[in-house]
């Protein structure tokens, strides 16, 4: 970029974007409109409202209870194609179903039940997705376990120095995610799996904010446990069912806690007792919600087409954007980076500090008619999604948040939090 940084550029990149015609796989219902909350939320693939008519009115309003023979295996075969395209998993390895929270109550409970007696600890990164540390917080309480919160750098996250010298031989679960959801911060799976490995104590992952957009390879880091949701860069739509990933070496020597109908072996046999089936759907619970889950087949299909490598390399350069015009614009405006700087150690999403970053996201929105959201104490996120996002949405978003910045617009908008930020 010159030093003026002219919006010309950006149309350049786009008009290199190998990735740039799948913008029209999406609903664009407003394109002045710029979305930069991909992280929370993902767009609606044009396909999908037809894809559904044709299961509601088809499936259901046609066959009826005819079609449970197919819809059964939806959760296993979506679980396929996820870790396919998206985990670097083996096929029967990841299933979809249920909440992400649920999922992790599932494999937590399933890891700490199955370590050793005298392992009576869990580290988790203190600035972690709440729900995450919620759930370790209850099961440690019942068991009788100790939860170590690592101090973690909002900007830069979890040091992996600072990991390596909490474990020892009494944890029995570290629960951390890929990237993180306040900041972005990248962390490496490889080196936290082996540390881990090194003392005996088991990795589970939350993918959350790397499925779709960061490459992810289970099978070559030597993951165990993983779960993740479907709604953000997976674009399967709000409240999606999320995933879930167990090694195929692990499965078998685990069992979960919520012993439903669908982990049971031979589930039509209805037999009195619980008997965990084997492999992979002994981790499964009850009916599949047939309506949501179909919504992810196609949004993988743009997944599939695009090669998450590809999605990789054009969120990368979205983010060096972001981050480039924010160190020239904003900077004499009290903004600051609060992501890592280093693009590799950074998913897909870009987060700002300011100290009015509420009042900041609110007038971005409302004035300038940028999406992307807030995360306390005072961070304002935004999120590019590689698939459908031009380099020219970030040009312009970040001038029109300069634009807001020079004028103090934000000093108009409310600073009492609301129950969505």
């Amino acid at each position: 970029m010159t030093d003026d940084h002219p919006r010309y550029v950006a149309k350049e990149l786009d008009a290199d974007d190998q990735l740039a015609h799948l913008r029209d796989r999406f609903v664009i219902a407003d394109d002045d409109l710029i979305y930069l909350d991909g992280n929370s939320l993902g767009r609606l693939p044009a396909a999908t409202p037809a894809h559904l008519d044709r299961l509601v009115r088809h499936g259901w309003g046609e066959q009826l209870v005819r079609s449970w023979p197919t819809w059964i295996e939806w959760g296993r075969r979506l679980g396929d194609r996820l870790a396919r395209h998206a985990l670097g998993a083996r096929p029967g390895e990841v299933v979809v179903s249920d909440s992400t929270s649920v999922n992790l109550y599932k494999l937590a409970a399933a890891a700490l039940d199955a370590a050793p007696a005298d392992r009576r600890t869990v580290l988790v990164d203190a600035e972690d997705f709440p729900t995450d540390r919620y759930v370790v917080q209850g099961l440690a309480a019942a068991r009788g376990l100790t939860v170590r919160a690592l101090p973690s750098d909002l900007d830069d996250g979890l040091r992996l120095d600072r990991l390596r010298n909490a474990l020892d031989h009494r944890v029995a679960l570290v629960l951390l995610s890929t990237v993180s959801y306040r900041s972005g911060a990248l962390l490496d799976m490889g080196a936290v799996n082996a540390a881990a490995r090194a003392v005996g104590a088991v990795v589970l992952w939350d993918l959350s904010h790397a499925a779709g957009a960061v490459p992810v390879d289970l099978t070559g880091t030597g993951t165990d446990l993983a779960v993740g949701c479907t709604y953000k860069y997976l674009n399967a739509g709000p409240g999606a069912p999320a995933f879930l990933y167990v090694r195929r070496e692990a499965q078998d020597r685990l069992r979960q806690p919520i012993q439903g109908w669908f982990g049971q072996r031979d589930q039509f046999l209805m037999s009195a007792a619980y008997d965990p089936a084997p492999g992979l759907d002994r981790f499964l619970v009850g009916t599949p919600p047939i309506l949501s889950l179909a919504a992810l087949d196609p949004a993988l299909d743009i997944l599939a087409e695009a090669g998450i490598d590809r999605v990789r390399r054009k969120g990368t350069r979205l983010g060096e954007l972001l981050v480039e015009l924010a160190d020239a614009w904003l900077t004499p405006y009290g903004f600051r980076l609060a992501s890592p700087r280093d693009p590799r150690r950074r998913g897909s999403h870009v987060t700002l500090h300011h100290p009015e970053a509420l009042r900041i996201s609110r007038a971005l929105a409302t004035e300038g008619r940028v999406v992307g959201d807030y995360r306390t104490p005072d961070r304002l996120r935004l999120g590019p999604a590689p698939l459908y996002t031009r380099f020219v949405d970030v040009w312009d978003a970040m001038d029109r948040l300069r634009d807001i910045a020079a004028r103090r617009a934000w000093e108009r908008m409310p600073g009492e939090p609301s129950r969505v930020t």
